[in-house]
């Protein structure tokens, strides 16, 4: 697999059960059974004739055909390669097979893997969304068969966690669950079964559904928590059966729009960490597990353990670029620089993502961008030219409102767990008076971006001399 080819999404899933691989070392002349995996612990089961040199294109029309998927959504979908330490999404042309056999290749350039757990790897082939399919798009979708494919895995994410979201949004997302696995009439005493028999976890974040704390608070909070949770979901359950529109395909299409208000839906993953804030001396050198989302409209920076998110920026919000170790013990980094304020001065600031997949997430982003550019290249192509910048609506951004001319608002940190908790961040802080750049925090070496998403809306700062590590 080229370079250009590996700018593909990784993933921490650990839901998915040790699968067997998607090819076995047997002659692979002749016709062979091959199963490509759903969400939802479905699969298709496949007789393939030349298993070797099949590429993803060939394989697509079989699973297509298969699962009945129309001719005018079949870019929704896509292969990805997929195990618990690593997923990649494949293009048109990629043989599943032959990558299967330089999978641990992979595994040791862009995973933190043992040895051993890196020996022990196989992958699997998975049909599941197409990270570059627009929601705009899938919004027009209305095939049942391809709404239950999308729902299935907007689902998993919102139970693994991978998806945040506040508990009105995780409590109706269950109850349309609910309705969807079981219908909408079940009464009072009918819920409470399903309930006891299938869990919460089925139909809530599992961070929810199991809770969190200590033993003892555990202890002391689990029954009423739980008694709170099944009834906050039974009251949403009971919304859903006396409203009206209550079919499989208004269902799927209810809990994929809520889903689509999530700034991050249909995101690629990636694992990383980053700089925990100082506390004291014996904290210095700590970091935090995040995973990185990065899709169509931006990147977000996600706590891994509490489910939150703590930073999201669209792409005219920041500027970036990865570098290499340059020393033995080093770190890939992704370096992420953004508005912000340090006591009321406007500054630029730096986040560092360590991970060695930080170029698979810098081709990403930067694939991204094209795409964006092109889209609203094509889309700006159609307008009559009626419309000038005095009658944009209250709140859409001029060209003039982002960089250095005209900052945009400030993030702040509010309650729900979609909004970024910038103040929370480990990270690096610079202002640029006009003619040098004066640092305000730590003594930090830091390397300044050349590539923007979009220079005529944001001005990346320029280094003018060399900063020395603190």
């Amino acid at each position: 697999m080229e370079g250009d080819d590996c700018s593909f999404p990784p993933d921490s899933s650990d839901d998915h059960s040790q699968r067997g691989s998607v090819a076995s070392s047997a002659t692979l002349s002749r016709a062979q059974d091959v199963l490509i995996y759903l969400f939802g612990e479905s699969a298709v089961h496949l007789n393939v004739e030349g298993l070797g040199s099949i590429n993803v294109q060939e394989l697509g029309r079989s699973v297509r055909e298969a699962l009945h998927i129309p001719e005018s959504v079949q870019d929704a979908f896509a292969f990805w390669l997929c195990s618990p330490l690593l997923d990649l999404q494949l293009k048109a042309r990629h043989q599943p097979y032959k990558l299967c056999r330089q999978w641990q290749d992979l595994l040791y350039r862009f995973t933190e893997a043992s040895e051993e757990d890196i020996s022990q790897d196989e992958p699997y082939l998975q049909f599941r969304r197409n990270v570059f399919y627009p929601k705009s798009k899938e919004l027009q979708i209305d095939d049942e068969a391809v709404l239950k494919l999308l729902y299935e895995e907007a689902r998993s994410n919102i139970l693994s966690g991978r998806y945040p979201c506040d508990p009105e949004h995780w409590t109706g997302l269950g109850a349309l669950s609910l309705a969807l696995d079981e219908g909408t009439g079940l009464d009072g005493q009918q819920f409470t079964s399903v309930i006891r028999e299938k869990k919460l976890s089925s139909f809530l974040p599992a961070h929810v559904a199991m809770g969190s704390g200590g033993l003892l608070s555990t202890l002391r909070g689990k029954s009423s928590r739980q008694a709170g949770l099944e009834q906050n979901l039974l009251q949403a359950y009971k919304k859903l059966s006396t409203s009206a529109g209550s079919s499989p395909t208004q269902l799927l299409r209810q809990y994929l729009t809520t889903c689509h208000a999530l700034p991050y839906y249909g995101s690629a993953f990636f694992l990383g960490e980053i700089d925990k804030p100082a506390q004291g001396i014996l904290q210095r050198g700590k970091r935090k597990a995040v995973n990185v989302g990065i899709c169509l409209e931006g990147v977000y920076v996600m706590d891994a353990k509490e489910k939150h998110v703590l930073l999201g920026l669209r792409f005219n919000e920041l500027s970036w670029d990865h570098s290499y170790p340059e020393e033995e013990g080093d770190s890939h980094i992704l370096w992420l620089e953004f508005d912000g304020e340090e006591d009321g001065t406007p500054v630029n600031k730096l986040l560092k993502i360590y991970s060695k997949q930080a170029e698979l997430m810098s081709g990403f982003i930067e694939f991204c961008v094209e795409l964006k550019s092109a889209s609203e290249g094509a889309a700006a192509a159609e307008i009559d030219g009626e419309a000038s910048l005095s009658q944009q609506p209250a709140g859409k951004e001029g060209g003039n409102k982002n960089g250095r001319g005209g900052r945009r608002g400030m993030l702040h940190r509010q309650s729900s767990v979609v909004c970024s908790r910038v103040h929370s961040l480990n990270t690096i802080s610079y202002v640029d008076n006009g003619k040098e750049i004066k640092r305000l925090k730590p003594k930090r070496a830091a390397s300044f971006f050349t590539r923007q998403a979009s220079a005529a809306t944001y001005s990346a700062v320029q280094l003018t001399e060399s900063l020395e590590q603190g």
